[in-house]
C-alpha cells in the first residue's frame, strides 16, 4: 500500500493562470512558497529558506477561485504529488508538483480583501461551486451545506457551559 497525500501553507508566488482544455475544463496553474527554516553555519542563526511548488487544479472549482486568488494570497492546500516528464529542444525535462484536491484561504478576511479581494478561511474543494459568501460552510460531499452557525467569538466558555 502507498500514500500520496501533501499538505502545504504558504504565499502565492505569482498570479493564477486560467487555461482551458481541448474539452473545456479549466486548468489552474500556481505557484506556493513554503519556508524551509534551517541554521545558519556561520552566523548560527535560524533563517528562512523558500521552497516554491507549483501547484495545479482542476475542473469548475478552479474557475470559481481563479478570481480570488493573486499574488501573495496566503493558502493551505492539500492534494497529491505527482510526476510529469517530457521532452524539449532534444532535453528531457521533468517536474513534480502538487495536484490540488483543497484549498483554503489563510490570511484574515480583512487583510485578503485590502491585498487580494479574496476571502479568509474558506475552504474549496471537488465540488463545482462560485465562491460563497464569507461564512457559508459547504462540509458534505455533494456540495450542499447550510450555513456555518454564527459563533460570536468574544463570549466566553466556560468547563460548565460544556454538556459532557
Amino acid at each position: 500500500m502507498s500514500i500520496n497525500r501533501v499538505m502545504i501553507s504558504g504565499n502565492l508566488t505569482r498570479d493564477p493562470e486560467l487555461r482551458q482544455t481541448g474539452s473545456g475544463m479549466g486548468v489552474l496553474g500556481f505557484g506556493v512558497a513554503v519556508n524551509d527554516r534551517r541554521r545558519n553555519p556561520q552566523t548560527n542563526e535560524w533563517e528562512d529558506y523558500p521552497n516554491f511548488i507549483d501547484c495545479t487544479m482542476f475542473g469548475a472549482r478552479a474557475e470559481a477561485i481563479a478570481k480570488y486568488l493573486t499574488k501573495g494570497t496566503k493558502v493551505c492546500i492539500e492534494g497529491k504529488l505527482r510526476w510529469s516528464q517530457w521532452e524539449r529542444d532534444g532535453q528531457k525535462r521533468s517536474k513534480i508538483e502538487v495536484i490540488v484536491d483543497e484549498l483554503e484561504f489563510m490570511s484574515s478576511r480583512n487583510a485578503d480583501a485590502q491585498q487580494s479581494g479574496g476571502f479568509g478561511g474558506q475552504g474549496y474543494g471537488n465540488q463545482g461551486y462560485a465562491a460563497p459568501s464569507y461564512g457559508q460552510s459547504y462540509g458534505n460531499a455533494n456540495g450542499y451545506g447550510s450555513p456555518a452557525p454564527s459563533i460570536d467569538a468574544s463570549s466566553s466558555v466556560y468547563d460548565e457551559d460544556i454538556p459532557f
